[in-house]
């Protein structure tokens, strides 16, 4: 698989990784053994990144890979954790003495002494440009418990903000078919900066897989039930924001793109990777054949017109609502 240097970093990391939020039950329950069969399924198809955070099941998708690692020694993994969910989302818990706690716990549930990448966990907006917070990341930089840092955004103006800090080697965004925002400043601004871009929810929390209905339901536990209006977390988390049904309506546009021989959902993955300044794209799997799907989407190549089909789709569904022009 393409291997892409995410920001300053200097790592080499596969143009598809591989997102676990669901490998520690957000998404319903997963069970341990699984877990690790998805992880084994990814490396064996080329993927070298794997994207977690200290609240997935409360550390347990680090342990997970922690696990994953630790039984499978010498392998060239990089793991890009997050930090910062663990208490009330207030400007003033973002401290050295909080991130020294986070970190060491996530050390812990992965079984490492430094953290190849820690992102800030899409925190309050004004985190994005205190500067004593990327002091206090330096500071863990310095003392080996971290390698590199970056953030996970909501916003385009967050991303913009981190960027503007020399520190910051990545940022993690929400970018699929169904959201086209970054591709206006923060791509440049992050390609310019040698930042990486970690791009997210590249399905549309599955809508883009082409496997949803009207009549499709999501278990009690699945945020795709619980979230659908923002209720627990940014509604832009669960099905990129974007009404259900009209998402289904523009699915159905979309997989008249789908070139011969790639799945719906290889097609959209595919699309974000071919995307100017995107390093890596890090859908979630809840399964082997998931896993192994997902990162063939790195071979699907995207002609011009399917690029245009998927600008039509969004100015025609989703631009009024979620991206004005002016």
């Amino acid at each position: 698989m393409e291997q892409r240097i995410l920001g300053k970093t200097g790592r080499n990391v596969s143009v598809v990784g591989l997102g676990t939020w669901q490998l520690g039950a957000d998404w319903g329950n997963v069970d341990p053994a699984q877990a690790q069969a998805i992880l084994a399924a990814s490396v064996e198809a080329g993927v070298t990144i794997f994207d977690t955070a200290d609240v997935y099941g409360d550390g347990r998708s680090e342990q997970a890979i922690g696990k994953f690692l630790a039984d499978n020694p010498g392998l060239d993994i990089t793991v890009a954790t997050k930090m910062g969910r663990r208490v009330d989302q207030r400007p003033e818990n973002y401290t050295l003495a909080n991130f020294r706690q986070w970190v060491d716990r996530s050390r812990t549930n992965l079984g490492t002494d430094t953290l190849d990448l820690v992102q800030l966990h899409c925190p309050p907006t004004p985190v994005y440009s205190n500067a004593e917070v990327y002091d206090a990341l330096d500071t863990l930089k310095a003392e080996g418990a971290i390698r590199d840092y970056g953030v996970s955004v909501e916003r385009t103006d967050e991303a913009l903000e981190a960027i503007r800090h020399d520190g910051t080697a990545s940022v993690q965004i929400i970018l699929n078919a169904f959201r086209l925002k970054p591709l206006d400043e923060v791509l440049p601004a992050a390609k310019a900066a040698n930042v990486g871009i970690i791009a997210r929810v590249p399905l549309a929390s599955g809508l883009l897989s082409g496997k949803y209905s009207k009549e499709t339901s999501f278990a009690a536990d699945d945020h795709r039930n619980y979230n659908r209006n923002g209720e627990s977390f940014d509604v832009g988390e669960t099905f990129s924001g974007v009404d259900y049904e009209l998402g289904l309506k523009a699915v159905a546009e979309f997989e008249q793109l789908v070139p011969a021989g790639a799945t719906t959902a290889q097609a959209a993955i595919a699309w974000i990777a071919a995307q100017d300044g995107v390093t890596t794209v890090i859908p979630g799997a809840r399964s082997v054949e998931q896993a192994a799907a997902n990162a063939a989407a790195a071979s699907v190549a995207i002609s011009e017109e399917f690029d245009g089909g998927v600008h039509w789709i969004y100015d025609h569904y989703f631009r009024e609502a979620i991206h004005p022009r002016w």
